[in-house]
């Protein structure tokens, strides 16, 4: 495609060391869609015939529908010089009329914009259905109880559906970065040419209408050269990825004989080659794990595109293995997550037997201490005593008669049992936000909505 300016031939092991086709041919749609629509504002300015253009159209037509993926090639450096070369074998020399004041520098900046728009819708999608999953899980978990924790060591009681609803709230915010980041995304380079606009008076109004982009990009050195949408996706990939490690690693722990709380579906676990009695959250631990990779090639681009100067750089080429990475991880991750998570199974009477014990119970009753007019502090000391005497007792604080209690709370009175209960603990939290039960019925209210407004949208959209 460019071999005019040289007299002497490539190195050929460099040429096939510097080839991208083997990784670029996934862009094949998108090449085949942004090369119809150029045909077509080629006729506009005179530059092709109807009849030329309609052969262009044809032929990249037949393309599409002859191929299949993945393509064996040793020929074509990448997906564009596949596509010239396959249209000058079905249409002869009007292919080459194609490539008039067009680069490959805006067609790549062009294909990775349409690409990563279909991905981003099609991700939308999955993180719609894990948040289908969750929500199930927390309607069908909303009367039971659970412990929480900080530092890892028991907290307060909350409902099963409050803490499947911080996951859900999780992945809502995932879905607004990645819409956000569509919004940059979606902007046509087409008509840019090499650097500093194309010789040809397209109408790039046009071009973007065709391909369903918002607008052109404003400036056709930025156009052709910044990568930074492509880092702005992965970052959005990298915190559902995050979110997903997090996820998983909460429910290894949770699924462990320690704990309890969660029985492996059968269906998304393995066994031990050496131990009868295993049952391994491999799922889930890989989903952990994957949730590095996917951040590690965030890493990656930024690091490509830190010191580059501005202009097209052969560099930009190395973005692609990181990129398509993130995004064929973080989607197999979110399917895999959305099914596995579908299939678990919540032991609620072990949950509620660990909320009720461990002096879970104990901020309430300082604040029920508050309430009669015990400075905060004052109360969180004289609790914190009851809870050390019990410790020597073996009881909770709710087995201590009124007179034992009043040694180190004196405005302690018989109201104070009524406080200590799981569901009063739990309905003492009435706030926004707050595991009150009628605040979480709220809140599963709000996110059923939220998520059958996606489904609509989505479905409108189809």
């Amino acid at each position: 495609m460019w071999s005019g300016r040289f007299d002497g031939s490539i190195d050929h092991e460099f040429e096939n060391w510097q080839r991208s086709f083997d990784l670029d041919q996934r862009l094949l749609p998108y090449e085949l869609a942004a090369s119809r629509a150029y045909a077509r504002a080629l006729q506009q300015i005179g530059m092709l015939t109807a009849d030329e253009c309609q052969a262009v159209v044809h032929g990249l037509d037949t393309i599409e529908r002859t191929t299949t993926l993945p393509i064996r090639d040793a020929e074509s450096e990448d997906v564009h010089h596949y596509v010239e070369r396959r249209l000058a074998d079905l249409i002869g020399d009007t292919a080459l009329k194609l490539h008039s004041g067009r680069s490959l520098n805006e067609q790549i900046a062009t294909d990775l914009r349409l690409f990563l728009r279909d991905h981003a819708a099609t991700t939308y999608a999955a993180l719609v259905e894990l948040c289908t999953s969750i929500l199930q899980h927390a309607d069908a978990h909303c009367d039971a109880v659970m412990p929480s924790y900080t530092h890892l060591q028991k907290a307060e009681p909350v409902s099963v559906a409050h803490f499947l609803l911080a996951y859900f709230e999780m992945f809502r915010r995932d879905s607004d970065r990645l819409r956000d980041a569509l919004a940059r995304i979606n902007l046509c380079p087409l008509g840019s040419g090499p650097i500093a606009g194309s010789t040809l008076p397209l109408d790039r109004e046009f071009l973007s209408s065709e391909l369903g982009f918002s607008a052109p990009l404003a400036n056709s050195l930025d156009a052709t050269s910044s990568r930074d949408f492509a880092l702005e996706y992965v970052q959005a990939l990298t915190h559902i990825a995050l979110h997903m490690g997090q996820m998983s690693a909460q429910f290894i722990l949770f699924a462990t004989q320690e704990f309890g709380f969660v029985r492996l579906p059968d269906a998304f676990s393995t066994g031990s080659s050496a131990m009868p009695q295993k049952k391994n959250p491999d799922g889930f631990e890989l989903i952990r794990a994957k949730a590095a990779r996917v951040a590690a090639c965030e890493t990656a681009i930024a690091g490509i595109l830190q010191a580059l100067p501005l202009g097209y750089n052969k560099d930009l080429q190395e973005i692609q293995p990181a990129l398509f990475d993130a995004c064929d991880t973080t989607l197999a991750c979110l399917r895999m997550l959305s099914r596995t998570a579908a299939a678990l199974s919540f032991d609620t009477d072990r949950m509620r037997a660990s909320a009720a014990s461990g002096f879970m119970n104990a901020m309430s009753a300082a604040t029920y201490l508050a309430h009669r007019g015990v400075p905060f502090r004052d109360a969180h000391e004289q609790i914190g005593g009851a809870v050390r005497h019990c410790l020597t007792r073996g009881c909770e604080l709710e087995d201590l008669a009124i007179e034992d209690l009043q040694r180190f709370a004196p405005k302690a009175d018989a109201g104070i049992y009524a406080a200590l209960k799981l569901d009063a603990v739990l309905d003492s939290h009435d706030v926004i936000g707050g595991t009150a039960r009628h605040r979480v019925a709220q809140a599963l209210t709000a996110a059923q909505s939220w998520l059958a407004a996606q489904k609509e949208a989505a479905h409108a959209c189809a």
